[in-house]
Formats: C-alpha cells, sequence, structure tokens
C-alpha cells in the first residue's frame, strides 16, 4: 500500500483553504445513530474474526525486555492452539530497541513488526534524531513505522513544519509503512483533529492513528469519524487509499465492532482489511477471544483463560 508522494503537489497554505470545519453535533449524532445499528448473529463471528485479524499487539512500557518481547510475539502467534483457524492477529509493535527481538521471533508467522519512533510518545527530540532512529528500525527489519507529530509546532499553528517532518520521515522510512501518530487527546477541537489528518496524509502517510495511548482520551467515536471522513475525501479527490488506526480505548469485542460498522458505512468494505484498517489494542484480544469461543461453545471461557501479554 506504500505510495511515493511527489512534493510540491499541494502546498500546506492550499491544504488548510480547502479544510472542511466540523460540525461537533453533527458528528456525534452520526456517531450515535451508528452504534446503535445491530449486527445480524450469522454475521456476528466473521466480525468477530476480522476484529482480531486487524489488531495490533502492543508493548510499550519501560520496564520492556527481550523476555517480555518474546512472550507477546509468542502470544500472537498462538493466540488459540485449541480452536485451529482463528486468524493471527496484524502486527506486534515495539520500542525501537526490541525490533531485532520482535522480528526474530516473528518470523515465518506472517505477522508484522512495528515499531514507534520519532522520540515517542512525546516527539520532543530533534528532527535529525528523530529520522536517525527511524533508519535504525527499518534496518533492523520493522515492517511498519508509528511516528508522532510534532504537537507543540501544531498547536501553534506551524503547520509547514508538521509536513515537513513528516515528509522527512516517510523519505527516510522508504519502502517500509508509516502510520502518523496525530495524539488528537492533544489537539482540543475536531476541526484539529481534521487538519491534522489532512496534512498527514497529503505529506505521505500511509495510515493515520489516533493516539500513542499514553494521553486521554485517546481514540472517541466521533474523533474516529471525522478521521475516517478525512480519508475518505482524501480518496476521492487523489484515488489513494490511506489507512486508519484508532488506539487506546477500545477494550471490547462490542466496541471493536461498533467501530467497524462506522469503518463500513464511511469508506465501504474495501476498507475493511488490516492493509487498511488496525486496532492498537492490546486488551481487547482477549475480549474478542471470550466472544468467539462464547459463539463456537454457547460458554464463556474465564478471562484468565487467555494469556494476559
Amino acid at each position: 500500500m506504500t505510495v511515493a508522494i511527489k512534493s510540491g503537489v499541494r502546498t500546506v497554505a492550499s491544504i488548510l483553504d480547502n479544510a472542511r470545519s466540523v460540525d461537533q453535533i453533527g458528528a456525534e449524532e452520526r456517531v450515535s445513530r451508528l452504534f446503535k445499528r445491530s449486527i445480524k448473529k450469522e454475521s456476528k463471528m466473521a466480525a468477530l474474526q476480522m476484529a482480531l485479524s486487524m489488531i495490533d499487539l502492543t508493548t510499550l512500557e519501560g520496564k520492556d525486555s527481550p523476555g517480555k518481547v518474546k512472550q507477546l510475539c509468542y502470544k500472537a502467534a498462538h493466540l488459540h492452539d485449541k480452536f485451529p483457524g482463528l486468524p493471527s492477529v496484524a502486527a506486534v509493535c515495539v520500542y525501537p530497541t526490541m525490533v531485532a527481538v520482535a522480528k526474530n521471533e516473528l518470523k515465518g508467522t506472517g505477522i508484522r513488526t512495528a515499531s514507534v519512533a520519532t522520540g515517542f510518545p512525546s516527539g520532543m527530540t530533534s528532527q535529525d534524531v528523530k529520522l536517525n532512529e527511524v533508519r535504525k528500525v527499518v534496518s533492523d527489519g520493522a515492517d511498519e513505522v508509528d511516528m508522532v507529530i510534532s504537537r507543540g509546532h501544531f498547536l501553534k499553528g506551524d503547520y509547514q513544519y508538521v509536513y515537513d517532518e513528516i515528509a522527512a520521515v516517510k523519505k527516510a522510512c522508504g519502502n517500509t509503512e508509516l502510520k502518523v501518530i496525530l495524539e488528537t487527546g492533544e489537539l482540543q477541537t475536531l476541526d484539529k483533529v481534521r487538519r491534522a489528518s489532512d496534512i498527514a496524509m497529503e505529506a505521505g502517510a500511509d495510515f493515520i492513528k489516533t493516539s500513542t495511548g499514553k494521553v486521554k482520551p485517546a481514540a472517541t467515536p466521533p474523533v474516529v469519524l471525522v478521521m475516517l471522513e478525512a480519508i475518505r475525501d482524501y480518496y476521492y479527490r487523489t484515488g489513494r487509499k490511506v489507512g486508519m488506526k484508532p488506539a487506546g480505548g477500545i477494550s471490547t469485542a462490542k466496541q471493536a465492532i461498533q467501530y467497524l460498522v462506522m469503518l463500513r458505512e464511511t469508506l465501504g468494505k474495501s476498507w475493511l482489511t488490516p492493509d487498511l484498517y488496525r486496532i492498537g489494542a492490546s486488551s481487547l484480544a482477549n475480549d474478542v477471544l471470550m466472544q468467539i469461543m462464547k459463539q463456537s461453545t454457547g460458554v464463556y471461557q474465564s478471562i484468565n483463560y487467555f494469556s494476559i501479554d
């Protein structure tokens, strides 16, 4: 899905001149309607398995170690060995120092190795350091890079800096997929979420992502809807499909399915694939597995039946 972006196709000024304002009340009402929709019982298993295939299992803690990363990779590859035929998760996301470990552990599984970068989670480091970090994780085998935008520059209106930095990171990624984290919990308004989404896509993002998971609120339904609509409008204008990743705040299978309904209604069936939609919520996998077992056997498994990490 990685696409080369020609520099100078649109200036930041032209992006902002054509930016759409967001009707917050309208967004909230649309979310409310979408989230009230029910899904047929016969479709629920397919939705659960689809959600499972879109999860990025993540460990991003100061206490992370090679052993902890290996444990998470094992879980990713062996979600439920007693129930064959389940899809695997999409990726395992780790800190830059753990990329080589994860890459080795996931070899032959089809599960991708993702790495945060650019001074995650704050982004408060120099651009040279950020770009060197990106080049290092790419050389260590990362299939995907999750960068954070410079929110300080964005919030003071220095949009050209934000655009140029994303474009530079995209160039450093080469053929490695780039997810751009907006940290929507710090952006204050839905209009700013829309503006940041537009800038990130124009600068070359392969995915736009709500949050680091370190700031609250993280993914919220109105924020996700605004980002999906930005992706839709960008696709209509350019023909390029950009992926979406809500991260943080999605912990139940019911919520995951509600977001899938929103995705389908806003972007259509072609976005219902891990190539274009991810969910950043490690704890979600266990609840999805519990619901799959319920659909299959008629009874709930204890949450302790599944591994925590």
